[in-house]
């Protein structure tokens, strides 16, 4: 196995392989020890953050709207991301969880105020390919679902972001 391959499920890393990190929130949510869960994990040159909702330390849910609660989601995101050394230039990949699609302009217009300009320029740019159109940004999936684990929630967002 080469040092660029990850190990098969039960065997450790090669000696050339970074360990993989496990990181609870900062602070932790209600659910991740109970749960069994970290919030972020790092793993070589990735950086994956779970699902994340706009709840505070004490469990009160910040925001009544999808775009409030999408603003306090993605400040929460890159706060986690800056834990490890990275930012939102880092990301490359979202999903977002909402219980009403037919808001998905409040939260596409939260997600774009924060990635909208990432990776944009010319083909070649440093960021990102950018192109026709100034293309920028993670790619993303937004999904409606039935409801999250607090009826209060109208947003859980996971990311992954990669360095090389």
């Amino acid at each position: 196995m080469s040092s660029d391959e990850p190990p098969s499920p039960g065997q450790p890393p090669s000696p050339g392989q970074p360990p993989i990190r496990r990181l609870e929130g900062d602070p932790p949510s209600p659910w991740e020890g109970v749960f069994g869960y970290s919030r972020a994990v790092v793993a070589g040159p990735w950086v994956l953050i779970g699902g994340t909702t706009s709840v505070d330390p004490s469990g009160c849910v910040v925001g009544t709207t999808p775009y409030e609660q999408t603003i306090e989601i993605l400040r929460k995101l890159v706060h986690e991301l800056s834990r490890v050394g990275f930012g939102p230039e880092d990301v490359v990949m979202t999903r977002m969880y909402v219980t009403d699609i037919s808001r998905s302009d409040e939260v596409g217009r939260a997600h774009g105020e924060l990635f909208g300009s990432v990776g944009v320029g010319g083909p070649g740019a440093p960021g990102g390919a950018g192109g026709p159109g100034g293309v920028g940004g993670p790619v993303s999936t937004m999904v409606e679902v039935s409801g999250l684990i607090d009826p209060r929630m109208l947003v859980e967002i996971e990311l992954m972001a990669y360095r090389a």
